[in-house]
């Protein structure tokens, strides 16, 4: 990127979590007793723009939030981390919701009540003059695919991978996605793809082979939620840069697993600096 780091533009959901902690999460039919209610705000895309601006990245994130106290928020939490809300499309549809149990060891059961959400909107323009495009599937799949046209550099968060066209994933620079999703959209896949592995770490995939991987860094985990969303903001950063695979994996590692350490989908949002000091540790 001739020196400069790259305008990061996020397009996808935000949501306002509601988090309960359980000691074990429930099976069906199951009724569980569980902490006191956090709320927090989420949506895979707001969370990812939020790491994003926490490592420094210029940030510009485009969906669609409620004309409620809920938007209010969201943005104000996206904006106070330096992100550049000025795109979002209000609505009068509410902000999108997710009910969240976590386990003590970290794992989660997420319901999304998506709101908003399904109304988001990319401004073309705004797209463009960014350097780099980085997108979910928390919204509709056509306003992406319309993004991506736009876009300079894309990359895809393929999450959650139901039903998404194999022309989408196709026409990623990058694909990300965790094992389940890889083995849904793996076969439309015709460049360069990380594969996470939660605590066993990611791999680089290109052409069918295996590139690249490492394993996670240790730490004490308080939350899952929002690990994949630290990682992809990450790995999408240092793709722009021109990291090497290895390095690519090594960064967004690092920083999946520290923003485990926090309660709810941003409890952590990790500096470069300490992910540098991660990485100095050569774990």
């Amino acid at each position: 990127m001739s020196g400069k780091s790259p305008h990061l533009a996020v397009l996808g959901s935000a949501n306002v979590d509601y988090v309960v902690r359980v000691a074990n999460l429930p099976t069906a039919g199951e009724t569980v007793v569980g902490g006191d209610v956090m709320r927090v705000m989420g949506g895979k895309g707001a969370n990812q723009a939020a790491v994003a601006a926490s490592l420094g990245v210029a940030t510009t994130f485009l969906g669609a939030v409620g004309a409620d106290r809920d938007g209010d928020d969201a943005l104000s939490a996206l904006g106070q981390l330096g992100v550049d809300v000025s795109h979002v499309t209000r609505v009068a549809t509410p902000t999108g919701v997710a009910l969240i149990a976590v386990g003590f060891d970290g794992d989660n059961q997420i319901v999304v009540s998506p709101g908003a959400n399904v109304h988001a909107t990319a401004d073309a323009e705004v797209i463009g003059a960014c350097d780099v495009l980085l997108a979910q599937l928390e919204i509709p799949h056509d306003v992406v695919a319309r993004a991506a046209q736009s876009a300079r550099l894309f990359v895809l968060n393929v999450a959650p991978a139901n039903t998404v066209a194999p022309q989408l994933v196709a026409a990623a620079d990058l694909v990300i996605a965790n094992e389940t999703e890889w083995a849904a959209v793996g076969a439309s896949v015709t460049g360069p793809a990380i594969v996470t592995l939660g605590a066993r770490g990611a791999r680089w995939v290109h052409g069918g082979e295996v590139v690249a991987e490492v394993a996670a860094p240790p730490v004490d985990v308080t939350d899952a939620v929002g690990a994949g969303d630290a990682f992809s903001a990450a790995a999408t950063w240092r793709f722009a840069l021109g990291d090497s695979p290895i390095e690519i994996l090594r960064f967004a590692a690092a920083t999946g697993s520290l923003a485990t350490t926090g309660p709810g989908a941003r409890g952590h949002l990790p500096t470069v600096k300490e992910v540098e000091t991660w990485l100095a540790r050569g774990w």
